[in-house]
């Protein structure tokens, strides 16, 4: 995805310390949140095989850690862009803990799915324009809007499978706030944001092929959100609806022209 930003809009290869930054960061945050993560009422492989690797998850969140602190300071003049994203993922995690300093951030109506959306689209687009110390214009915004309403959509679907958790857990989301009706007209507005703001980038003179590919996940991600809400295959969420937010970069490594 990072690469994906920097051909679209850069021209030119992703920095090798960002993606190392990135890489490492990813797994950091990852294992950070599953390790903090207790069970499922809906238990499934996946939860109950990190149930039972606590350790190999806080051994990869430490050496995460350590890798991205080792590219975190090579990229020092960004710090400021980096410590923000950081904090960002860092307060959808937070809910997790259990010291009463963070309780208050399960009370957040929109913060979990919010967060996430935003911190998988500002790292993935809003970063590799930062440290490229490129500028902005009308395609970057639109580019930037894009994948925010795609990826925002993709977690509706997880939040809708997990909101009996989150309920249960006392940490709020739009998702969990509203029936499910309300969460289908969500999903919808995001999906007809993410198309709009996908098709505008042809004014932007995007290459007509290029936003075909980007649309092409939006259009997958439509068709399984029905067959989402009724089926947690872990298959479908941590293979299909997970690899859809990169499968758009993917099909550009294919087809580049």
């Amino acid at each position: 995805m990072v690469w994906q930003t920097s051909h679209l809009l850069l021209g030119v290869a992703p920095s090798g310390r960002l993606v190392g930054f990135v890489f490492f960061a990813t797994i950091c945050s990852y294992n950070f949140h599953w390790y903090l993560t207790s069970g499922s009422m809906s238990p499934s492989r996946r939860v109950t095989w990190t149930q039972r690797h606590k350790i190999l998850h806080f051994i990869l969140y430490l050496a995460g850690g350590i890798g991205a602190a080792i590219y975190f300071f090579s990229l020092w003049q960004h710090a400021l862009a980096l410590c923000f994203g950081a904090f960002v993922t860092f307060l959808y995690s937070a809910p997790k803990l259990p010291q009463p300093v963070f309780g208050h951030l399960r009370k957040i109506a929109v913060g979990k799915t919010l967060f996430l959306a935003f911190v998988w689209m500002y790292v993935t687009s809003v970063l590799p324009i930062i440290v490229a110390g490129a500028g902005w214009n009308g395609g970057t915004v639109l580019f930037a809007a894009s994948r925010f309403f795609l990826i925002y959509a993709i977690c509706i679907i997880f939040d809708f499978r997990d909101r009996e958790d989150d309920k249960a857990a006392g940490i709020r989301s739009l998702i969990t706030y509203f029936n499910e009706k309300g969460v289908d007209r969500i999903f919808i507005l995001s999906m007809i944001l993410f198309a709009v703001s996908t098709i505008s980038l042809y004014g932007c003179r995007f290459p007509a092929f290029y936003i075909l590919l980007l649309l092409v996940p939006g259009i997958i991600v439509a068709s399984l959100y029905q067959r989402a809400k009724r089926d947690f295959s872990d298959y479908l969420y941590y293979v299909v609806l997970d690899g859809l937010m990169m499968f758009s970069a993917l099909l550009m490594l294919i087809f580049r022209i």
